[in-house]
């Protein structure tokens, strides 16, 4: 394993494949519960302006994964709640960066995890991408 491979995951697609893109849309896949959404998304899509799709999540393992797998449909786990999967056109993180090129990416690894953080930047700021216990956490590093 090589610092850039999650140990059960693999390296999955390399981030730095946006880098001159721009993101066009933001998927966002979320569970709810008991009519309680979780406070961040469980699964999240960039698609940029070449219609190329990078999907971040958690791994079983918390690293954070990166592939290129399309967004799928929401789905109903019965007594244990919904899986819910839409544009993220509001409070995203990324709806300011919104049509700007990338300009870099930063990942962050830990020798046992892998990819443990991600920073995508963007002129205006950067959106970081990450993970806490399993959940992902996302933070516009934007100027205010």
């Amino acid at each position: 394993m090589t610092r850039y491979e999650c140990p059960l995951h693999g390296a999955g697609v390399d981030p730095a494949r946006l880098i001159g893109r721009r993101v066009r849309q933001v998927m966002a896949a979320w569970y709810r519960y008991d009519g309680q959404y979780t406070a961040e998304p469980i699964d999240l899509w960039l698609i940029d302006d070449l219609d190329e799709v990078f999907h971040l999540t958690t791994g079983s393992d918390w690293c954070l994964m990166v592939d290129d797998h399309a967004p799928h449909s929401g789905y109903d786990m019965d007594v244990y709640g919904i899986v819910e999967v839409a544009p993220w056109t509001r409070g995203s993180p990324f709806v300011p960066h919104a049509g700007e090129p990338v300009t870099a990416v930063h990942e962050r690894f830990d020798a046992d995890t892998g990819r443990i953080g991600l920073e995508i930047v963007f002129p205006t700021g950067s959106v970081t991408y990450g993970g806490w216990r399993g959940d992902l956490h996302l933070v516009d590093r934007s100027p205010k």
